[in-house]
């Protein structure tokens, strides 16, 4: 543990933890101490604990984690489970088993009322279920009394990382003050290039070479993969070049079986696909980030494609630490209580947007009459999802029972 973490001012817990990139990339500032992490997946644990030492890692299912048994936090972190909102999750959103593991963390976050709660997931988590998986997800935080901004990011665009990867950030303030006061952060340039992530000269395991007479599909291959300053997939009919001349997005799928795994021409003219390690250098992991040794290699492609593009998580929270650092008195408006709830939703169509309740009060007609002064629009759910649909930028509120 460095000096600089455990001096840390701020603190966390973690949920789903992975691997632990999310939390790297709150430690790298400096700032931010985790006092406990949870991550059911045995193989993932292993990985985690090789690179924490120094964190408690709870590895129970989050069912059976009460929530007096983790520490207070300033901060509540994970990237909840995206199968159940994800195309390779079949769509089934919610009625995954899976999809109620976003509640739990809700349990753990109204138990321990972190000042941020900072979520990531796939980009498809927006608009899944036509819009009402994230709608749910939205008002179960801001009717709990959060502040919610959410963005889509790609990694090669935030992050300086050459892999086509986006995402949905969402962080939920407890403090009006440090919501307001927040942005995510601004595009950079990417300057990295596939060839300071991946090793295209020197010779690796034999088991990453496909070859004649070893993969039926290896002639189909030969024609195509031509050039290094991109990856290729073979995708069962035919070969795919990544015409951005960057990683395709890393999938958890690479660890049940090897055609999901991107391929590169060496300098030896021998086609290869990445090693473990290189698929992890793909994310943005720092270069002395251990794998484990008696791990299988499927499980540390799985583990690489489950988690996060470390740079991106730094460049958010860089951005959350300061607002909080320098806010010593956080507030917030006074909202009365009630059984509906008021909600304001500024868009800029799917992936960009902010939400907060503006009131509570048992009178829908009093908090309509709110509105009424602003000249934006009340819209119904069906309206909310034809907003949506349509990729329409604005304001307007919602008025929803609690």
């Amino acid at each position: 543990m460095t000096n600089s973490v455990s001096s840390a001012k701020f603190t966390a817990d973690a949920f789903f933890a992975g691997v632990g990139g999310i939390e790297l990339g709150f430690e790298q500032t400096g700032k931010l101490r985790v006092l406990y992490a949870n991550e059911f997946d045995k193989n993932a644990r292993k990985t985690y604990s090789l690179n924490n030492p120094y964190i408690p890692l709870d590895g129970r299912d989050i069912h059976n984690v009460k929530t007096d048994e983790i520490p207070d936090c300033d901060i509540m972190m994970g990237g909840f489970p995206c199968q159940a909102f994800s195309i390779a999750g079949y769509r089934k959103g919610f009625a995954d088993d899976r999809g109620d593991l976003f509640f739990e963390m809700l349990r753990m976050v109204n138990a321990k009322q972190p000042r941020i709660v900072f979520l990531e997931n796939v980009k498809n988590l927006v608009n899944h279920d036509k819009g009402n998986t994230f709608k749910v997800i939205k008002e179960a935080l801001t009717e709990n009394n959060y502040y919610i901004k959410w963005k889509v990011l790609n990694g090669k665009d935030y992050g300086n990382i050459p892999q086509n990867r986006e995402r949905i950030y969402v962080v939920a303030f407890k403090y009006k003050s440090d919501y307001d006061n927040f942005t995510f952060p601004e595009p950079v340039k990417l300057t990295k290039t596939l060839h300071d992530v991946i090793d295209f000269h020197n010779k690796k395991d034999e088991k990453y070479y496909y070859r004649q007479g070893k993969q039926p599909f290896y002639d189909k291959l030969v024609p195509e993969i031509t050039s290094q300053d991109t990856l290729y997939q073979w995708r069962r009919q035919y070969v795919r070049a990544n015409k951005s001349n960057v990683s395709p997005t890393l999938t958890a799928n690479m660890g049940t079986g090897g055609h999901n795994v991107p391929l590169l021409l060496t300098d030896s003219g021998e086609i290869r696909k990445l090693t473990p390690h290189e698929t992890f250098n793909v994310q943005g992991y720092p270069s002395d980030f251990k794998l484990p040794a008696d791990t299988a290699n499927g499980q540390l492609y799985k583990q690489a494609g489950n988690s996060v593009v470390v740079p991106v998580i730094h460049r958010i929270a860089e951005n959350i630490m300061d607002v909080i650092s320098k806010n010593d008195q956080p507030s917030s408006p006074a909202r009365n209580s009630g059984s509906y709830a008021l909600i304001y939703n500024s868009m800029d169509g799917r992936y960009s947007g902010e939400s907060y309740v503006v009131d509570f009060n048992d009178d829908v007609n009093v908090l309509k009459q709110q509105v009424k002064t602003s000249g934006k629009p009340i819209l119904t759910d069906d309206e909310y999802l034809k907003f949506v649909k349509n990729k329409k930028t604005g304001d307007f509120y919602m008025i929803e029972k609690c």
